[in-house]
């Protein structure tokens, strides 16, 4: 009984970790940066992509956005996704490393999509 309460106790604050840090790492008005023509750029696998997506986003995954980010406008503002958030964050940091000066954290894709709804 003890093992179980100490792994709920520790699930429970992995969870609002992560919570905490997807809302820290998100940005506000992703909505009117989407109205306004932003590029939602999904960085999952292409099986992943495939499963389900954004309707109109463009999938480059987080393995090949350093090779592939040439073929990116930078004058373009882009909104990374992926499942959960983390891929989204390391994509955006690739791209500002790289030049880009509009690119946003959207989160997970279902997140955002929900957010548009």
């Amino acid at each position: 009984m003890k093992t179980i309460l100490i792994f709920c106790g520790i699930a429970l604050t992995v969870y609002i970790i992560y919570r905490v840090y997807k809302y820290q790492t998100l940005d506000d008005g992703l909505d009117q940066l989407i109205k306004k023509g932003a590029v939602i750029l999904d960085v999952r696998t292409e099986k992943e992509y495939e499963m389900g997506h954004m309707e109109g986003s463009v999938n480059i995954s987080l393995g090949t956005i350093r090779e592939r980010y040439v073929g990116l406008d930078r004058e373009k503002t882009y909104i990374t996704v992926c499942s959960h958030g983390l891929r989204s964050v390391k994509a955006e940091n690739i791209l500002k490393e790289r030049g880009f000066k509009h690119v946003h954290n959207g989160g997970a894709w279902t997140d955002l999509q929900g957010l548009l709804k």
